[in-house]
């Protein structure tokens, strides 16, 4: 049995960080502001929460992933709470945001040697992990809040209108 390579098992994270931005921009095409900002419960967020966050994970984690590359066994940064100082964007400014930073991250990320999926950096909590192990939790972490965004559209939007057929969903945003 052949060992897979470092490059080539980046590839299947490195594949659905590539997807999301078209996700991202074809499920919330038109989406009015009002369901963007819609909140099921208090303690909940919002799409554009949502968006909000992936984009803070996304400089987080291309700011870990350069440390890795460039870095030999680099203490990797910490995450920062959002920026509780009123500002606010539109949810198409943060998609917007997200958009144009994934983009050059995938550009860095496909320029990488097949040696460095093995290279390391430490986590304050976890200790060495490799930027394959990164790699793969960002393409993990991506899709959990994929799934978030659409059960949040589907119970504001959809599941209020559906009338009888409610019985048949049971929406948890």
């Amino acid at each position: 049995m052949q060992a897979i390579s470092p490059a080539s098992a980046l590839q299947p994270s490195i594949s659905l960080l590539e997807k999301t931005p078209v996700l991202l921009e074809t499920l919330l095409r038109d989406v009015p502001e009002t369901i963007l900002d819609w909140k099921p419960a208090p303690d909940r967020w919002s799409i554009t929460e949502v968006l909000a966050h992936i984009f803070e994970i996304e400089q987080l984690y291309a700011e870990r992933a350069k440390r890795i590359v460039v870095d030999n066994n680099p203490p990797l940064a910490r995450s920062v709470e959002p920026d509780s100082m009123g500002r606010r964007p539109t949810s198409s400014r943060y998609l917007r945001d997200f958009l144009t930073a994934r983009r050059a991250h995938l550009y860095f990320w496909h320029s990488l040697p097949s040696s460095a999926g093995a290279r390391t950096g430490v986590h304050h909590e976890l200790g060495s992990v490799t930027l394959l192990q990164l790699l793969n939790e960002l393409a993990n972490h991506d899709l959990g809040h994929l799934r978030q965004i659409a059960e949040l559209y589907r119970a504001k939007a959809f599941y209020p209108n559906g009338g009888p057929f409610q019985r048949y969903s049971n929406p948890k945003p």
